[in-house]
């Protein structure tokens, strides 16, 4: 299944063919709050097997003119990430996303990325709120965060970090994006 959100269309990362590409991005030195930056490409395909394997977790390649320029990764807060860390409610869904490091930064790619994320995952009328927990030294993806919608709500300790739990709610992303989905 492919979706088109903004210049992007998304489509599931297919681990064997996809695991170079994801390894030069998630062991950048950019990519430091993905937890990745020891992995072999083996462990990096490794993973994503497991996700594509996992009804709770789906990793999605956003692409470009089709060619790939982001990753993204949804889950079920009450399954995975944040199980026990929060009360989840109907229509949470989980998000991550990955924009790789670049020589030729584009002004605005990044807010462009993650407005099309959350429009992809309000795609589906069962999203109600969209969970995020980033590193609370992650100050970039905050302020893009806050760019799109998100509301901190308070500090959580994860076993891989200190986080800060934010939720963007439907409602929240058009009136600060005025993008309806």
């Amino acid at each position: 299944m492919t979706s088109t959100h903004l210049p992007f269309t998304f489509r599931p990362v297919d681990p064997s063919e996809d695991a170079g590409l994801l390894h030069s991005w998630v062991t950048h030195p950019k990519a430091v709050f993905w937890m990745m930056q020891g992995a072999t490409p083996e462990d990096v395909e490794r993973a994503y097997r497991e996700i594509a394997a996992d009804e709770h977790h789906h990793a999605l390649l956003g692409l470009r003119d089709g060619e790939p320029a982001f990753l993204m990764e949804r889950y079920d807060p009450a399954h995975r990430e944040l199980a026990g860390l929060y009360e989840p409610r109907p229509g949470d869904v989980g998000m991550h996303f990955l924009t790789p490091a670049t020589d030729t930064p584009v002004h605005g790619f990044t807010r462009s990325v993650i407005t099309a994320v959350l429009a992809h995952l309000f795609e589906d009328p069962a999203t109600r709120r969209v969970v995020v927990e980033p590193d609370v030294r992650n100050t970039a993806v905050h302020a893009l965060n806050e760019a799109v919608g998100f509301v901190p709500e308070r500090e959580i300790v994860t076993p891989e970090k200190r986080a800060l739990l934010s939720f963007c709610t439907r409602e929240r992303f058009l009136a600060t994006t005025g993008v309806a989905v």
